[in-house]
């Protein structure tokens, strides 16, 4: 499908939320403004890790979606965080079970380092070790493929980056 046709779509997405837009392919970087309604406050984040996508809710009629890639079977979970902190270009340090399954990773991995699994920035979540955060592997994105973190293209953490705060809520639904 042309990404260049309009295709006026009307799908009930669950968590309350109404959206309407262009069908676009997961792995494009360009975050699409689609009609919402929605129960959420302009701000919140709402992550739908079924369908792998992103909604920044601008308001009660729109919201700004984006392609994600998501936590692997059963590295997935649902609930309301906020974001506890922005870095651009972080360090990454990988979580103990991350280090189990890969022994050979090094304890850190500089910002800015093509190995480096944050991308160009992350926004960390309050309560735990997960991230909504970019990625130098873009095929990924799209995919099931995190132990639990919210991958995104670069130029859409950019983006994102720009029109999110420090306490923002993050909504993340199965």
């Amino acid at each position: 499908m042309s990404t260049r046709i309009a295709v006026a779509l009307a799908a009930t997405i669950g968590a309350g939320v109404l959206i309407t837009g262009a069908m676009t392919d997961a792995a494009e970087a360009r975050p699409e403004l689609v009609g919402a309604t929605t129960q959420y406050s302009p701000g919140t984040i709402l992550v739908k890790t079924n369908e792998r996508r992103l909604y920044l809710i601008l308001d009660a009629g729109h919201a700004m979606r984006y392609p994600v890639g998501v936590g692997k079977a059963g590295k997935q979970w649902a609930g309301t965080t906020k974001i506890d902190g922005k870095y651009r270009n972080p360090a990454w340090a990988p979580p103990a079970v991350v280090k189990h399954d890969k022994p050979s990773i090094p304890d850190v991995i500089a910002g800015g380092s093509p190995q480096n699994p944050m991308g160009v920035a992350a926004m960390t979540l309050s309560g735990g070790e997960y991230a909504i955060h970019g990625t130098n592997l873009p095929r990924s994105v799209g995919g099931t493929v995190s132990y639990g973190c919210i991958r995104m293209l670069n130029d859409d953490i950019t983006d994102l980056y720009q029109r999110v705060s420090v306490g923002a809520t993050v909504v993340v639904t199965r």
